[in-house]
């Protein structure tokens, strides 16, 4: 029997960790917030507790950091007020100060000694020798606006409310009434036997069809073929290819750009490696005997370290990376081992793969390269430079013919689809603005993925319509061609259920046998055929037959038996651990957000929005 893996236990550190570190991020992180004088000003006050224009500034502070980061560009306060950022904000901080409440009634404190072993586990604070940094410490708390003593309360709060929300949900247990059907839908199994019918089966191929069947199957079936609404747009469009022509670039800057990668064009000889270190030098040197000796190779001395090969990789280096083991890897003609050499981790062994030549390309060599990668980049860098004159053309009513005739921009139109990715479609964003953009709408400006810049109008809606069966013609004839193995194969799939079904000889001419899958999971894959067919599968009763009809193959399924988990399997109990674990933390999770709410009904809370909006102000 399997040992069952020891239930985690949920401790402080594990179910408010989120929690907690996200408070201290608030302590911590807010660089460059300026306070707002001397005199205490608070955004809240919630029962005995003051919420400071420092703290909600500084949280503020973290939360646009976050967004920035998110989405690779400055947020202004504005747009984080659109995610509702201000407000998120707010109730965290309220949230907490009520936590402080219960915590400061419940008389639950940390001590001392806790506080100093929270901190120490800060690594921003600690010094080489593990140690508090008495200078990072000062230096960081005074660029986030917090002397000693405030920092170290917010520490010794932050666990008092981790203490507090240990003991409200030390309760939560999962019901096994609620594990137990959840396993038995997870792990339980199935038997089943497959057998797929494809056009091999057949006595002959379908072949091709003439024109007029095609035409009948394309009229029959033309709601497969429509092309969904879309729009005829006008559009005007400059690229870096479009004006990169008119551009050039003076050699000595070609030669400045060289130089700085040169690193890039000159590459001395190098060598494929891989280094084994010992801890000794008499280790070393009695490896490389056995080596010598031909009583050992490489590969074992690695796996007698307890190695992989990959631990040992050095991949392709030069004779300088190596050190003191440099000229004895490269005086090596053909591969093979060396050693020992002293490394910074050792005496070492080095085994030397290949030889990789020296790489040398003159500025004559890489002159095109740099010269197209630097007008590319020019080339973006003027299409940047002329925004403002496309954006005032614009704004000044210019249409898009009139922007391309007084620019550089280029004027088109197209039918657009939503599933079209051929022209100017084939950029994401040109798709997404085309997506959205509506009658009486006016052109902006938009970004393109290579550096370009685009507008584009909206001319008339363009209704659904059929593809044209000349531009689908290949489209339709496999369809054709899958309806009629399909139609084919069904005499045969109805004759093999029957047979299944009442436990009778499958026919004859149908020399196909069935495959057996035994311990069927919900979440496996069989081999070769579609993922539905789980699905199927897990919808059956023992001895059920059922057929299932793919794009040109039939597949016919017996179940023969449904299993339910056998929990002497590791995997089952691994499985049933997760998901007592899960539950847990969801019945944590909702009790200790009952328990807030509770508080938070019975704690004064008073917000004061002007100081709200100032400290938004500054921002």
């Amino acid at each position: 029997m399997a040992n069952k893996p020891p239930k985690k236990k949920m401790s402080a550190k594990n179910i408010a960790a989120g929690f907690l570190m996200a408070l201290l991020a608030i302590s911590l992180l807010g660089f460059g917030v300026e306070g707002f004088g001397s005199r205490v000003q608070s955004v809240a006050t919630v029962g005995d507790r003051e919420i400071s224009a420092n703290q909600y500034a500084r949280s503020m502070q973290n939360e646009l950091r976050a967004l920035q980061s998110q989405f690779g560009q400055a947020i202004t306060m504005e747009q984080a007020r659109l995610f509702g950022m201000d407000q998120i904000v707010l109730e965290q901080l309220v949230t907490s100060a009520v936590l402080d409440n219960e915590t400061a009634r419940l008389g639950i404190s940390a001590g001392d000694a806790t506080v100093r072993e929270e901190i120490l586990q800060i690594g921003t604070f600690r010094g080489l020798d593990g140690q508090i940094d008495r200078e990072a410490y000062r230096f960081a708390l005074q660029n986030a606006g917090m002397s000693e003593g405030e920092f170290e309360t917010s520490i010794r709060e932050d666990v008092a409310r981790s203490i507090l929300q240990l003991a409200v949900i030390s309760g939560a247990a999962a019901p096994q009434t609620v594990v137990t059907p959840l396993l038995e839908y997870q792990a339980q199994t199935r038997d089943v036997s497959i057998t797929t019918l494809t056009a091999d089966n057949l006595s002959e191929p379908v072949g091709l069809p003439d024109a007029a069947t095609l035409q009948a199957f394309y009229d029959a079936n033309i709601e497969r073929y429509m092309q969904p609404e879309g729009k005829r747009l006008a559009y005007a469009v400059v690229t870096p290819d479009m004006v990169i022509d008119t551009l050039d670039v003076d050699d000595d800057i070609l030669r400045t750009a060289y130089e700085a990668r040169i690193g890039e064009f000159s590459q001395p000889e190098r060598r494929l490696v891989e280094r084994l270190v010992f801890p000794d030098r008499e280790s070393a040197e009695t490896a490389m005997a056995r080596i010598d000796a031909g009583e050992a190779d490489f590969e074992t001395l690695v796996a007698e370290r307890g190695l992989d090969l990959e631990d040992t990789d050095m991949g392709d280096v030069s004779r300088t990376q190596l050190g003191a083991a440099g000229d004895m890897v490269f005086a090596l003609e053909t591969p093979g081992v060396v050693g020992p050499a002293d490394t910074p981790l050792g005496p070492a062994l080095f085994r030397m793969n290949a030889i990789l030549a020296a790489q040398e390309t003159s500025f004559e060599q890489a002159r095109e390269i740099l010269r197209d990668e630097q007008l590319s980049d020019l080339a973006r860098r003027t299409i940047s430079d002329n925004y403002d004159l496309y954006e005032d053309l614009l704004a000044g009513g210019a249409t898009i013919e009139e922007l391309a005739t007084e620019t550089d921009m280029r004027s088109g139109q197209i039918d657009w689809r939503p599933d079209m990715t051929q022209g100017i479609a084939a950029y994401e964003s040109f798709r997404e603005k085309a997506a959205v953009v509506q009658a009486g709408d006016f052109a902006e400006i938009g970004a393109l993925e290579d550096g370009g810049l685009f507008a584009l109008e909206f001319i008339e809606t363009l209704p659904a319509a059929p593809r044209p069966l000349e531009d689908i013609r290949a489209q339709v004839t496999t369809d054709w061609q899958n309806n009629r193995i399909l139609e084919a194969l069904r005499g045969e799939a109805d004759a093999l259920r029957n047979a299944l079904a009442t436990d009778t000889q499958a026919p004859a001419d149908l020399s196909i046998a069935p495959v057996r899958f035994d311990g069927v999971r919900r979440t496996d894959f069989l081999p070769d055929l579609p993922r539905d067919l789980i699905g199927v599968i897990f919808e059956m009763s023992p001895g059920e037959v059922r057929i299932v009809e793919g794009t040109a193959r039939i597949h016919v399924l017996q179940l023969h038996e449904i299993n339910s988990p056998d929990l002497m399997l590791e995997d089952v109990a691994n499985l049933r651990s997760a998901l007592e674990m899960q539950i847990e933390q969801s019945l944590a999770q909702d009790l200790f957000a009952y328990f807030g709410a509770n508080l938070r009904q019975s704690t004064p809370i008073r917000i004061n929005q002007q100081m709200i909006d100032a400290v938004q102000a500054n921002f």
